[in-house]
């Protein structure tokens, strides 16, 4: 009942101040004034988790908090997706906000004895660019399998001009590179990838393909949301995969092949009144819901918090 009560408070909370910045929350009920929760810079879950939904997480301190997004910004330090978990399980966070991990880290946590408690929050998808003059505009799955094993080394192949084929990857613990060895490998080995080739960041990776060699040789990969909402891909191309392409509409559908959920996660003891289940409770209910959508991420519909169950 305390849980539930502190969520009703939190709901109404966050329902005014998404109100006051111009949203449209669905109503809440009225806590008691004993259940009503204030967030302070003191109390406030320490967040962690994937390049990509840092925006998500800043949005989240600005509402809770009352300040704006650049006032928080200072919370605000992922440390990228695999070592966010590490960071959880180490119990230098609170609450992720995280694609899905390097396999490895499930092991780790499992010999550690650690147990996590996660759900999606939001849906992503892995993306493929190529420099805006490249005519190529689709290519089908087994031609990206093709690719990233070297079998397809010419975008003539593809339909392209006759220049090679330049494959960036990312490093083997980033969100992208375990989406892209689950969803388009699927147990096919990737070739290694030549000096150079292996980008620590998807702002690096963007850079490569956009610049490399002054031509549109070269093919990258990143999540929607990277690309698209943080406005990254400016002079690049998003990729229709099979002739289906990315946006919002085909990934909320799952009309887009290469799809894959943000997770909000938290240590599995967290305490049934604390803050921090409470915030991830709500981040999986409706109030939740919507400020995700309003972040211009893919809510999960139907997402309903373990409080309600």
């Amino acid at each position: 009942m305390i849980r539930k009560a502190l969520c009703a408070g939190l709901a109404l909370t966050l329902a005014l101040a998404l109100a006051a910045c111009g949203g449209e929350p669905a109503a809440s009920p009225t806590p008691d004034s004993g259940n009503f929760i204030t967030f302070t810079r003191e109390n406030f879950p320490r967040l962690d988790g994937s390049t990509a939904t840092a925006p998500l997480a800043q949005a989240v301190a600005a509402v809770l908090l009352g300040e704006s997004e650049e006032a928080v910004a200072d919370l605000i330090d992922f440390s990228r997706t695999t070592q966010s978990y590490r960071e959880l399980m180490a119990g230098n966070a609170d609450l992720l906000i995280a694609a899905e991990p390097n396999a490895a880290v499930f092991d780790e946590m499992e010999a550690a004895g650690f147990k996590i408690e996660m759900e999606p929050v939001a849906m992503d998808a892995l993306v493929f660019l190529v420099n805006a003059d490249n005519p190529v505009d689709s290519l089908t799955l087994d031609e990206l399998r093709g690719i990233y094993t070297g079998e397809i080394s010419n975008w003539s192949e593809v339909g392209g001009d006759d220049l090679k084929i330049i494959p960036f990857q990312r490093n083997a613990e980033s969100g992208s590179q375990v989406l892209m060895e689950k969803l388009v490998m699927d147990g096919t080995e990737m070739m290694a990838p030549p000096e150079g080739y292996m980008l620590g960041s998807m702002g690096d990776l963007m850079d490569a393909v956009k610049q490399y060699d002054n031509s549109a040789n070269a093919l990258g990969y990143s999540v929607y949301y990277y690309a698209h909402d943080m406005q990254m891909a400016d002079g690049l191309k998003l990729l229709q995969i099979d002739g289906v392409a990315p946006n919002a509409e085909t990934i909320g559908s799952g009309e887009y092949p290469f799809l894959n959920p943000y997770f909000v996660a938290i240590d599995a003891a967290e305490p049934e009144d604390s803050l921090t289940r409470v915030l991830y409770d709500w981040l999986l209910g409706p109030e939740g819901q919507q400020l995700v959508a309003m972040q211009g991420y893919v809510a999960v519909e139907g997402a309903q918090s373990s409080a309600s169950s």
